[in-house]
Order: C-alpha cells, then structure tokens, then sequence
C-alpha cells in the first residue's frame, strides 16, 4: 500500500488543514505541561505534519513504512532537521527518547490486529521521555461502517482520475479501501491499483490498549476539539502519557 498512491497523495488528499492540526497539537502539549523539543511522526506519511512541527521549532523524526512516501517527504522537507526512517510501527527504534509522539490521519486503524497495536502502545511508552505524551486519533466505527463503508467516492482532478470503493465487514470491522487510479500523460493514461485496510476499534479497547502498555489514557477528544465524543463522532482522539509523571 502507498506505492505509487505516494506521488498523488497530496494532490488528491488536499483538505486537510495541516497548520490547524498542529494547532491543536500544541494546545494538548500546553494543557498537559509539554514543552516539546524533541518528537516522533509515527506514520509521517509524505511529511506534512512533520515539516510543520519542524517549522514550530521541534526536532523531529518520522517513521513509515512506504518507502514511496518517504521519498516524497524527504524532497519536501530538503534543508530542514527532520530524519525520516523507513520502520514498521509495529517494530520502530529510535536513537533516543522523546517528549512527544503524535500518529495523524487514522494511522492507528492501518494496524488491524490487537496485539500489533498494543506493540506500538508499548514502544511509544519505552521510546518518551517521562511525563510525554502519545496522541493519536482513529477512524471510529460509525465513521467505517456507516460513512466510508459499502459506498464509492471519486478523487479527480485534471490529470488524475480515482475510484475509491469500500466494503465494511461487520464481522471482523474490516473496513477494505479498494482504489483504482488512471493518471493522464500526453494524452495516455496509465492505470494501477492498490489496496488498503483499516480495523474499527472501540474506544473502550483503545483504553485497555494503552493501559495494559504501562501508559495512563488521559483524555479522549472529539474531533480537533476538547469536547467528550459522541455517538456519531467520526474521528476521536486519544492523550496518553508516559507513567514518569502524573497530571
């Protein structure tokens, strides 16, 4: 997955507002005390929330584990202090701790199998320093099932023309994005394929998760907010911290 998707990511994904993610970011760092130097881009994607920490004067890592999307990073962010790292989430190493550790963009979904996720839960406790913070967001389960899940969207634009399908399994609450791409080039247009899967989790097995990691869920947001999540929330966010400290 993210092979040649990686070069269109940020032509097609263009709405989201990644200064007003990082916004948020800080304003959980200063609710909880964090004065952050140093962080960790878990799933950093192309690096667009990763430049934009850098640019707030955070030294940061990103992780991944397309090597695609790692280049297109790495060429965005040329001249800046980032090191990127081509790593599974699931098995990551660092050189060293740091005070925060943020996943963006549902990549918490991506690890479908519990016992992978509590793996990342633990390395992020190993890898803060004491007091940091863990903050990720998921795709709920009504987001999956009753949003994404079962339809069809189309991603265009003029030179790229994308069928994204989905099917929900309630069973399992696999949610398979299946995306065909035709990209257009002199007038030829090329055409390939990828697959992608996220798992719906339950807030309540996201709260054992963490806990049974040795790290204390502080808090869990609605969407980019302070407030508590709903029934029909389709993106919530979880605060967890390294048990150094107690806030």
């Amino acid at each position: 997955m993210y092979n040649d998707f990686a070069y269109l990511y940020d032509e097609l994904i263009n709405d989201v507002d990644y200064k007003k993610w990082v916004d948020y970011y800080f304003s959980i760092f200063q609710r909880y005390g964090i004065n952050p130097q140093l962080g960790l881009d878990l799933g950093c994607g192309t690096g667009n929330m990763t430049t934009e920490l850098c640019r707030r004067n955070v030294e940061m890592t990103g992780i991944d584990l397309s090597e695609d999307m790692l280049m297109v990073a790495r060429e965005k962010s040329e001249g800046m202090d980032i090191l990127y790292l081509n790593q599974d989430m699931c098995s990551f190493e660092l050189y060293g701790t740091v005070d925060f550790i943020i996943s963006s963009l549902d990549c918490m979904n991506y690890i479908t199998d519990k016992r992978d996720l509590l793996k990342v839960m633990k390395l992020a406790n190993n890898y803060l320093n004491p007091g940091g913070l863990f903050v990720f967001d998921i795709n709920t389960r009504h987001k999956l099932e009753n949003v994404i899940g079962n339809n069809t969207f189309i991603l265009e634009n003029d030179s790229v023309f994308c069928s994204w399908q989905n099917e929900y399994d309630k069973r399992r609450r696999i949610c398979d994005f299946y995306l065909t791409f035709f990209c257009e080039n002199d007038g030829v247009y090329t055409r390939f394929d990828e697959h992608h899967c996220e798992r719906a989790y339950e807030i309540e097995e996201i709260k054992n998760l963490v806990e049974a990691s040795g790290m204390r869920l502080l808090k869990v947001y609605d969407n980019l907010s302070f407030d508590k999540p709903v029934k029909n929330s389709e993106r919530v966010f979880f605060v967890a911290q390294e048990q150094g400290k107690r806030v």
